[in-house]
């Protein structure tokens, strides 16, 4: 995983838990949203953006509603967001 916490702006976090608590309903979503708080509080956390990866990638279909409600998600994911460089 590359470091991206040098470029997380804990604004855009709280952007995106206000806009998905605000737009969508899905029990699916709530852990994600869980995870981008704890990681408003700790920006450098490896475990945190670790967790928010997987859960990203365990969404399945709701990754589009994420994406609908929080088009700029991917910059939040630590490598690649859709998991196609996985070997």
């Amino acid at each position: 995983m590359r470091n991206a916490t040098d470029k997380i702006e804990v604004a855009d976090i709280d952007n995106a838990i206000q806009m998905l608590n605000k737009y969508t309903n899905e029990t699916s979503i709530k852990p994600l949203i869980s995870i981008l708080e704890a990681l408003k509080e700790d920006l450098h956390s490896e475990s945190l953006l670790e967790q928010l990866t997987d859960t990203w990638r365990n969404l399945g279909v709701y990754q589009g509603t994420v994406l609908t409600y929080v088009p700029y998600f991917y910059t939040l994911i630590p490598d690649d967001i859709f998991g196609d460089d996985l070997k």
